[in-house]
């Protein structure tokens, strides 16, 4: 996608007002995983560095349209002046006298945070007054926050109707380029691996998918939905029985496609989902016995998997091959992310547990691009639009 970047923008003696997504992980006024802050510093650096003074706006969490103590975004400000080894401002409010004269004070250079969007329930309401008050604090709108742009809220959406200039911060454009060119331009053979526990969450990731890829792999509970309609017994495991048919359906397409549509030959199986639970392996092409679900792909798919990985020349997975938090239940999704880390292939993590699962294989520095974006990287390779990304101005 075309859009303006924020390198194409003077905004030297500007301010400019970038949406970033700070939603982290706080405990006890100490964050957990700064990934997302750590991801907006190359955007703010590049402002800074062009002479802008930078207003960050995100939200944190899910407070009830009101101020909420334990989803002040004041722990997030002190982070990032570590990060960028400069002082950052605070303001208590995101409209109102607070932000306002905070934004007054501002000079060149500076860095300012504002309060957390959804202290206003008018934030995710898209408000057009609400929206109004936030672009009257700045003369430059960039968007940074991938995760947040498939929601149509006052500050990813509404408030770019008052800007002339609305660019795409360096996160974003990144975003764009790598989730855009897998499915505009991918070099092929393109291989896409699926997971997760339902199809119904992935219905049109598959349907869009199937027009452009080489090959679907499938693994997590999803699996089994797609097994069931196969007419496979699959004991326990998690089934949606009123998708039954659309798997069916979607089976028959990729057959008369001539698209390989790869399912799970043998699994890992246990009598329920616990760390002390019973475990057992079923035979390729085996049933799954009564009183037992799949919780994992077994050693048969995964080496399957891995070949067709090594002949890719562009990878992208969203969702684990099965209960990948439970350690007995891991082996699938790990073997599966060290197997696309070796690969000499672009690749692409769709957003979601797929980032846990290579996290926690230790190799997050060996794949092409990670995505930020949970729901926003699902829709938008559902060939979905994203009011976040339509708002920014075209090149």
């Amino acid at each position: 996608m075309n859009k303006l970047s924020v390198k194409d923008i003077d905004v030297r003696g500007r301010r400019v007002f970038v949406r970033v997504d700070f939603n982290v992980p706080i405990k006890d006024g100490k964050i957990k995983d700064k990934t997302r802050i750590t991801a907006a510093i190359p955007t703010i650096r590049h402002l800074l560095d062009g002479g802008a003074a930078v207003i960050l706006a995100s939200h944190l969490g899910r407070p009830k349209g009101g101020p909420s103590p334990e989803f002040s975004l004041e722990p997030v400000a002190a982070e990032l002046a570590g990060l960028l080894g400069r002082k950052v401002g605070f303001a208590t409010d995101c409209v109102g006298e607070p932000a306002r004269l905070a934004v007054q004070a501002m000079q060149p250079g500076d860095v300012l945070l504002l309060e957390n969007l959804r202290f206003h329930k008018e934030e995710e309401q898209n408000n057009p007054g609400f929206a109004e008050q936030l672009a009257g604090l700045a003369e430059v709108y960039v968007n940074d926050a991938f995760g947040t742009a498939h929601r149509a809220h006052a500050s990813t959406e509404g408030m770019t109707r008052f800007f002339k200039e609305r660019a795409a911060g360096l996160l974003m454009e990144r975003e764009l380029h790598y989730l855009g060119k897998a499915l505009s331009e991918p070099e092929r053979p393109f291989v896409a691996i699926l997971g997760g526990a339902k199809v119904s969450d992935k219905i049109e990731v598959i349907t869009n998918l199937m027009g452009k890829v080489d090959a679907l792999l499938i693994g997590g509970a999803m699996a089994y939905t797609f097994l069931k309609a196969r007419g496979e017994a699959v004991g326990l495991s998690l089934v949606e029985p009123d998708k039954i048919e659309l798997a069916a359906r979607l089976l028959l397409q990729a057959a008369e496609r001539g698209l390989e549509f790869l399912l799970p030959v043998d699994h890992v199986i246990a009598d329920r989902i616990a760390e002390d639970a019973r475990v057992n392996m079923t035979n390729p092409g085996d049933p799954i016995p009564d009183g037992w679900m799949g919780v994992d792909i077994g050693p048969m798919t995964y080496m399957t998997y891995a070949r067709k990985i090594q002949q890719a020349r562009t990878i992208l997975w969203n969702g684990p091959m099965g209960v990948f938090e439970i350690r007995p239940f891991a082996n699938g999704t790990q073997s599966v992310a060290k197997a696309v880390a070796a690969s000499s292939a672009c690749s692409i993590i769709g957003g979601g547990d797929s980032v846990s699962a290579v996290q926690q294989a230790g190799v997050t520095d060996a794949i092409t691009h990670i995505s930020t974006g949970g729901g926003a990287s699902l829709e938008f390779l559902g060939g979905l639009e994203l009011p976040g990304v339509t708002a920014l101005s075209d090149r």
